[in-house]
């Protein structure tokens, strides 16, 4: 199973998001935050995380990119678990057991968004407020092949 991890590749996220996600984060997209909101919500960095922003399972905190990599079962189970616990705390699920199965589905589908893609590969998120409520869109940026050459340094050691 694969889910994704935050990844910062410059500091940008620690501005433009009032809560920004730990780097190696485990994330999912987070979009459950905006289903009541109207166009009114959409201003300064309650926009930013809307528009574009992953959910950090740890912090509560926003980011750009993730990173697709594998997770062990017993993970899945603790992020679960967590974010079960999030929903009750912060949504006002009346308890873990009833937030588990939302939780459970929010994981899943992150795990289906990742699967498809070999590790390394980053994906962005994008929203939009629609009629029937909020739509995401995603993006895969495949990771490059790098060449060793384009790092080595040739040289001889008798000159």
């Amino acid at each position: 199973m694969k889910l994704a991890i935050a990844t910062h590749l410059d500091d940008s996220d620690t501005r433009v998001f009032a809560n920004h996600a730990r780097t190696g984060e485990w994330c999912v997209s987070g979009g459950f935050e905006f289903s009541n909101w109207a166009e009114a919500d959409l201003v300064g960095k309650a926009r930013q995380a809307f528009s574009n922003g992953w959910f950090g399972l740890d912090t509560g905190g926003r980011v750009t990119f993730v990173a697709v990599t594998a997770v062990e079962a017993v993970e899945v189970e603790r992020l679960t678990s967590q974010l079960a616990q999030h929903f009750v705390t912060y949504y006002g699920a009346p308890d873990i057991d009833a937030a588990r199965p939302v939780a459970a589905d929010e994981i899943a589908h992150m795990a289906d968004l990742c699967d498809e893609h070999e590790d390394g590969t980053l994906l962005t998120v994008a929203r939009e407020l629609t009629d029937a409520g909020v739509r995401e869109s995603y993006r895969a940026i495949q990771p490059q092949q790098a060449q060793l050459d384009q790092f080595a340094v040739h040289g001889s050691l008798d000159e």
